[in-house]
This record gives structure tokens, C-alpha cells and sequence, in this order.
């Protein structure tokens, strides 16, 4: 048996690209380009397909598990005969045949009982060939299953990396900087829950529908929010591949549910949130504001995807990722941090509250109202906060910049400080650092107080 427990690219295209010293000083160059070419041929099918082939075989053979593993022994297959045979005139198609056989041959080679109706199942499939239209495709279903809401979000989470993502063990241990046992760990038990409470792997009925796409977007966005503001002491301010797989499987869902507006307005989100990061971190390390960031350095390819998703016409009424990602819009359009419409951005968050009120919402809108009207009418809302969002950080970080731009320095210092103890971002707790022992010295003659301006992450 080929243990690939991650089936991983980079593995495969060692696989295709490499052999052993002695081979590789026999070898011609013309070997070395055909292996090259081969090894983008197989990269290309494991990124583009790998969800769609475990997808199809777990729909046939009923065991994820199976699946996984009989499609990673597919891949390296063509990694180790392609150099020799040549690429097939359908690569995706060799690798599902391939690995649909694989899972024939293991069945067979089993006695249990339900191994065999699992091969009768396969030799027969009683299913009729799946429609083309999106709602039925394999990868969504697979998405559905990884996210069930039985399984914990810290196992949904790593079983979608792995199963749709096709990211390793070792890679998503290296992004949540976490053992790979842990990883493999969550993985296992995550597999062995769906297979023990028979966990179906279809699509929703139509009345739970909304809420389990919801759960899917909510897996999605903790991936991207994990890369764009990272947790831990020591951690990267920033962990780009955390946030780029989050956008590639978010561009997938939406690939699949083009209708949907939430989804839409994920990805649009995620865009727009990213096309900032290069300008969010100094080389020193520390959380630049929004206000303060270079807007030159901003991805604009990215705004341009993101700010066409919005201007798609709406189907129907704005949901919350649709509100966040107009948000970002009025950022992302704002020449400058002087012109930003405050006063549209005050309009959507109200919106916000409306279909999904929580103090946190309340503590962005008292932002916007700060900027709009006055810092001391924004802390009028914020203090009505203190209860429910005490043990919150970005509580006290919006507190402190209000009080100091009411030019209350000492509550503003004791806020600085109660955020620096819950922070847990290292670029910011050097930013919240900075702006604290700032207050130490006076402020120039005519300098302004200022708020945080619309970004605490």
C-alpha cells in the first residue's frame, strides 16, 4: 500500500521530477524536460481535480476515508508511470478510472460484509449519472459533508483543508502552527464520526439549506480571518497561505452557488480585505491602521475582482457577508482616508444590526459614528458595551483611540493597557504599545486626537 495520507502537490510533483542520484546522472536532458512537463501536468490535475475525483469516489464507494486514499494512490501512480507512458489525452479522467479501480481492487481484497455491498454498489451505481447543474456536483456535497455541524468547527476546519482543499497534514499543521499529530488526530476522529453516525454525504434537504451554507461560509471565513490576523505570541502578523486557500475554496463554493449572495459576498469580502495585506505590517512588525496605510501598495487587481462582485445586481436582500464586503467598498474607493463616506458606512452598519445584531456590530457602527459625528457620541455607545464585551480586546482598543481623541489621556492609557493584555496579535500589541506610550508626551500644539478609523484587524 502507497501511504499518502496528504496526497500533497508538492510530494507528486517530487514524485514525477525526482529520482534517485544515480538515475539522475544517467538521465538526458530531454528526460529532464519531459519529467518537468509531467510534473505540471499532474500539479495542474491534483489542484483543479482533487476535490471532484475524492468527491465522485466517496459518492460511489460510501467511505471517505476510502476515497482519500484510493485518489492519492492515483495521483502518485501518475507521478511514477506518466514520465514512461506520457501524459493521457484526458489526465483527470486516467486519475479517476485509476483510482476507482484501486478502490475495486481493495474492496475485493476484503471479506466484511459491508465491503462487498460497498463493491456491489461501485460495479453497479445505482445512482443515474449526475446532472451537470451545480447544485449536485460532487465537490459541493463534499463541501457539505467536511462542514456537517455534528463535527467540531476545529475538526470541520482541518477536514476541509485536507478533503476539498487538498492541502497536507504537514501543511495545515505548519499554517495553524500546531503539531501534525493534532492535525491527524482531528482528521481521523472527524472521519471516524461521519462514518459512526452515518453522516450522509448529499446534498441538504431544501429547508436546512440556508443554514448549512451558512456553516460552510463560517468555516471558510475563520481560514481567512486566521491568515489575515494571525493568533499567538510570535505568530506572523500575516499567513498569506491561510488566506489565499480560504479565497480558492470560497471561489469554488461560489463557482458552485453562483446565486447565492452570501457566498458572493464572501469572496468579495476576502478580496477586498486582502487586496490591503501587503500594507498592513511594517517590516518592523507592527499593525499599520487603516487610515495610516500606504494606499499605493494596495493589490488593485484584487479590488477589481471584489468591487465587480458587488456591482453584479443583487438578487436579493443583502445578508451579512454582503453588508461587511459593501463596507470594505466605501474603504476601498475612498481616494484617501479624508474622503471615505462615513456616513454610508454608519447607513450599513445599521443595516447590519438589523439582521445581525451583537455587541460587536454595535462596536464597529460606534466607529463609523465617531468619524460621521464625534468621538464623544460614539462613546456614548460604546459604554453600553462594557458588560457584554469586556473579555474583548478590540473593546478596549476602540475605547482608547475614542478617549484619546476626546482628549482624555489617562482613561485612554488605562485602556491601552487592559487591550494589550487581551491581545494576542503581535503586530498589533506593538502598535497598541506605540500609541499607549504616546501618551506619555504631550500632544503637538494643534495635533488632533484620531480614531482608529474604521479597522481594529
Amino acid at each position: 500500500m502507497i501511504i499518502l495520507t496528504a496526497g500533497s502537490e508538492r510530494d507528486l510533483l517530487e514524485r514525477a521530477d525526482g529520482e534517485t542520484t544515480g538515475d539522475a546522472a544517467t538521465r538526458s536532458d530531454r528526460g529532464f524536460s519531459v519529467n518537468a512537463d509531467v510534473a505540471e501536468h499532474v500539479g495542474q490535475v491534483y489542484r483543479d481535480e482533487w476535490a471532484r475525483i475524492v468527491g465522485g469516489l466517496t459518492r460511489r464507494c460510501g467511505d471517505l476515508d476510502l476515497a482519500e486514499e484510493m485518489a492519492a494512490e492515483a495521483f502518485a501512480s501518475a507521478a511514477e508511470r506518466w514520465p514512461d507512458e506520457g501524459v493521457p489525452p484526458n489526465p483527470a479522467g486516467w486519475i479517476t478510472t485509476t483510482a476507482y479501480r484501486k478502490a475495486i481492487d481493495r474492496l475485493r481484497r476484503e471479506s466484511f460484509r459491508d465491503a462487498k455491498h460497498r463493491e456491489a454498489l461501485m460495479l453497479h451505481d445505482p445512482e443515474p449519472p449526475e446532472p451537470t447543474g451545480v447544485i449536485d456536483d460532487d465537490r459541493l456535497r463534499l463541501l457539505f459533508t467536511c462542514c456537517h455541524p455534528a463535527l467540531s468547527l476545529e475538526a470541520r476546519v482541518a477536514l476541509t483543508l485536507r478533503i476539498v482543499g487538498g492541502l497536507t497534514v504537514e501543511e495545515i499543521a505548519r499554517a495553524f502552527l500546531i503539531q501534525e499529530s493534532a492535525v491527524r488526530q482531528r482528521i481521523t476522529r472527524a472521519k471516524a464520526k461521519i462514518k459512526t453516525e452515518r453522516i450522509p454525504y448529499r446534498m441538504p434537504a431544501a429547508d436546512d439549506l440556508r443554514i448549512r451554507i451558512d456553516g460552510v461560509l463560517a468555516v471558510l471565513y475563520l481560514i481567512f480571518n486566521e491568515g489575515y490576523f494571525a493568533s499567538g505570541a510570535g505568530v506572523p502578523a500575516l499567513r498569506r497561505e491561510l488566506t489565499g486557500e480560504a479565497i480558492r475554496l470560497t471561489g469554488l463554493l461560489r463557482e458552485l452557488l453562483p446565486a447565492d449572495e452570501e457566498v458572493t459576498g464572501l469572496l468579495a469580502l476576502m478580496l477586498l480585505s486582502e487586496a490591503r495585506a501587503a500594507a498592513r505590517v511594517t517590516d518592523g512588525g507592527e499593525l499599520v491602521r487603516l487610515d495610516e496605510q500606504d494606499r499605493g501598495s494596495w493589490d488593485h487587481e484584487l479590488i477589481g475582482r471584489g468591487l465587480a462582485l458587488l456591482d453584479e445586481p443583487p438578487t436579493a436582500a443583502p445578508g451579512r457577508h454582503r453588508l461587511l464586503a459593501e463596507i470594505n467598498a466605501v474603504h476601498v474607493r475612498a481616494t484617501d482616508a479624508e474622503h471615505t463616506d462615513w456616513a454610508r458606512i454608519v447607513g450599513l452598519y445599521e443595516q447590519l444590526e438589523r439582521i445581525d445584531s451583537s455587541p460587536v456590530v454595535t462596536l464597529s457602527r460606534a466607529v463609523a459614528v465617531a468619524e460621521r459625528d464625534s468621538p464623544e457620541r460614539a462613546l456614548l455607545i460604546v459604554e453600553t458595551l462594557r458588560d457584554a464585551l469586556d473579555q474583548f480586546h478590540a473593546f478596549h482598543v476602540t475605547r482608547a483611540e475614542l478617549l484619546r481623541a476626546a482628549d482624555r489621556p489617562d482613561d485612554a492609557r488605562a485602556a491601552y493597557e487592559r487591550a494589550i493584555a487581551l491581545a494576542d496579535n503581535t503586530a498589533e500589541i506593538i502598535h497598541l504599545t506605540r500609541r499607549r506610550d504616546e501618551l506619555a508626551a504631550p500632544l503637538a500644539p494643534g495635533e488632533p486626537g484620531r480614531t482608529t478609523n474604521g479597522e481594529s484587524r
